[in-house]
């Protein structure tokens, strides 16, 4: 696959972006060129490689839960800049 000079031109224009004739060209050629590299991994043989997310093994490494008090309603409200009836008030966001 091949980018053209007009397809680097669509995507500048979508993006909103200015580009000269110097910067359009560099960008269609490093565009080609990693397009080039992408085309060389699609040659190499991985039918025998188990699909993997990871390269690595990782596990999901979580804190152990523990149950705790709650931290005090006044404290909670401390810093509250609106609060009613010990709760929150917020400004209303549906009509």
């Amino acid at each position: 696959m091949k980018i053209t000079r007009e397809e680097v031109a669509h995507v500048a224009r979508l993006a909103r972006l200015e580009m000269d004739d110097s910067e359009m060209e560099a960008y269609t050629e490093q565009l080609n060129a990693i397009l080039q590299y992408a085309d060389k991994l699609n040659r190499l043989d991985t039918e025998k490689i188990q699909p993997t997310a990871h390269v690595l093994p990782l596990n999901n490494v979580f804190r152990e839960d523990r149950v705790r008090p709650c931290l005090p309603r006044e404290e909670a409200l401390a810093n509250a800049p609106d609060e009613e009836d010990g709760m929150f008030r917020v400004p209303r966001v549906i009509e």
